[in-house]
């Protein structure tokens, strides 16, 4: 059955899962452009406001959030710095190619760019005739990568970045249908999933697209590459997670099991750990880990039950996890480690 999950006009109907309820009432409140000469607002409490995505840049960590905060920490998370970046509007996903060169993307269709790890940044793009967001980015290499969003936005650049051309054509997404998650599969090629279960894959570096038959017909969050070629994860609404061993061609529907029954909280965010465990958050305070290549997941379900948004890998084997109230340091199974650790 297909679900229907827009309460609201469409204009307004905010894909992230995990920040839904939040993420909504801030859309009005951004959507005004930011001067060209604006920059985010300094504040002590950055680390404790609404963040969306986190990644790493080499050994530091980088996290992306509202009123165009990025902060980035050398010490795994203990203490965070808050980077001088040109917007104030609301960053939706960061994405580093290697220790210095990262792009992070949100609302205004904006991008930007950053060569010194995530210290400082520049914008190297905007549509405000767009009137909506950004939502994920990933690179193949140092000079093509592209862009995702609202209303069927795909955007390519080959240069880097300097350039931005607006490619929507290649897609067969006659409704504009949000894009919401991009990822780069191992030996296979791109994979854009998005409303409604759309999905879009790619085995020449984005030239040609080829719509990929879904598993499910409700919104899907992301998507994300697995240590195993041609492997992959979707994941969305309601704890809908699907795994393909061949680029999408087949699904298998993964069964997630939470202390309580059932998982029906929204899945936001993955990251690929560096022992090839996969980890996925959601609404509700959910942490999922799996350690046999998404196979199978054990589901933790934190007490606070916060929304989260974005996670990525500690050092010490912990996690990090991002959502409503900022930054939170967490131990292997998502629980947080000491009180009081983390300091803005």
């Amino acid at each position: 059955m297909k679900e229907r999950v827009i309460t609201q006009p469409r204009r307004f109907a905010w894909p992230l899962a995990a920040v839904a309820v939040l993420a909504l009432g801030m859309w009005a409140d951004s959507a005004q452009a930011a001067a060209a000469d604006e920059y985010s607002t300094e504040s002590a409490k950055a680390s404790q406001s609404l963040l969306i995505d986190a990644t790493h840049a080499g050994k530091r960590l980088v996290v992306v959030g509202d009123r165009g905060h990025i902060l980035f920490s050398d010490d795994q998370g203990i203490t965070w710095t808050q980077a001088r970046v040109p917007t104030r509007q609301l960053l939706t996903a960061v994405f580093f190619l290697d220790d210095k060169r990262g792009w992070a993307v949100g609302h205004d269709a904006q991008i930007l760019a950053s060569t010194d790890g995530g210290a400082t940044w520049i914008k190297q793009f905007e549509d405000l005739s767009r009137e909506a967001p950004l939502l994920d980015i990933a690179f193949l290499d140092a000079q093509h990568g592209f862009a995702v969003g609202a209303y069927g936005a795909l955007l390519e650049t080959t240069d880097g970045g300097q350039h931005w051309q607006d490619v929507a054509e290649r897609l067969d997404n006659p409704d504009q249908l949000h894009l919401n998650g991009i990822a780069v599969v191992k030996d296979a090629g791109l994979f854009i999933v998005g409303e409604q279960g759309n999905m879009f894959r790619s085995g020449d570096n984005g030239t040609r697209w080829n719509k990929v038959e879904s598993p499910y017909e409700g919104s899907l969050f992301g998507v994300i590459g697995t240590a195993q070629p041609h492997t992959l994860l979707a994941y969305g609404l309601r704890g809908n997670l699907f795994r393909s061993t061949d680029f999408g061609d087949n699904w298998q529907p993964i069964e997630l099991k939470a202390a309580r029954g059932d998982l029906e909280f929204g899945l936001a965010s993955a990251t690929l750990l560096d022992d090839g465990s996969l980890v996925l958050v959601g609404n509700g305070g959910s942490v999922l880990r799996s350690q046999d290549d998404g196979q199978t997941f054990s589901v933790y379900n934190r007490a606070d039950r916060i929304a989260l948004a974005g996670v990525s890998g500690l050092a010490n084997g912990g996690l990090l996890l991002v959502g409503q109230g900022g930054v939170h340091l967490a131990n292997a199974e998502g629980a947080d480690q000491v009180a009081g650790e983390v300091r803005p």
